[in-house]
């Protein structure tokens, strides 16, 4: 359908009042919001992470397309609502406590969301109780621990720890990200996964939850 081509089209260059109007234009005409998200939404997302991969994007691009789809997700979320559709999972994320950087966790909740999740962001310095309650009140299916510094990212060994403690491993799986931390430190860990990027971070939470593309 062309019209759901154009709108996948106008989410990857970045065109917010476009991607509004043709939500609204398709929902006028009687497509079904879960077709509307699926392929116009995260089809335009999906290519957004491609090109990020490739380096044929960057991040003010990246964040231009994250805008447009924010506001289509506005116009179609209470449609989505009614018609019942199931979001692919709930993923929490967070920047653990002492690190105030937020701009890669940033990146990883919009390629999340463009990829058809459901994302609780707890911000920036979140303690270990504070990821605990928030695990016990969101029941999220995965949780993304983000740290930028080698002084916070031993942070990240405690949140899982307080996760152990409170009996609640069992119920979330552990993914990590950030410029300090590797696989060999998730291993480490206990987490169950780690990734570089933000795209990575996406293959990461399919893989985990066996989601396919």
């Amino acid at each position: 359908m062309k019209e759901l081509q154009d709108l996948a089209q106008s989410v990857e260059q970045g065109q917010v009042q476009k991607v509004s109007g043709l939500t609204q234009q398709l929902l006028d005409s009687g497509v079904s919001p879960k077709i509307i998200l699926n392929d116009g939404l995260i089809a335009g997302m999906t290519v957004v992470g491609e090109k990020m991969r490739s380096g044929e994007m960057y991040l003010p691009e990246v964040l231009q397309s994250a805008s447009a789809m924010h506001g289509s997700l506005k116009i179609l979320k209470p449609h989505l609502v009614r018609e019942g559709t199931q979001s692919r999972g709930k993923i929490m994320v967070g920047t653990v406590k002492g690190d105030m950087h937020d701009i890669g966790k940033n990146l990883v909740s919009i390629m999340l969301q463009g990829a058809g999740f459901d994302i609780v962001d707890l911000g920036l310095n979140v303690s270990a109780q504070k990821f605990v309650e928030a695990i016990t009140a969101h029941q999220p299916a995965i949780l993304g621990l983000s740290a930028m510094l080698t002084t916070t990212m031993l942070n990240m060994k405690t949140t899982i720890e307080a996760i152990n403690a409170a009996g609640l491993r069992s119920n979330v799986k552990v993914i990590i990200g950030g410029a300090p931390v590797s696989q060999k430190f998730a291993d480490e860990i206990g987490a169950d996964g780690y990734a570089r990027d933000a795209v990575l971070a996406v293959d990461k939470v399919k893989q985990l939850l066996g989601v396919s593309a």
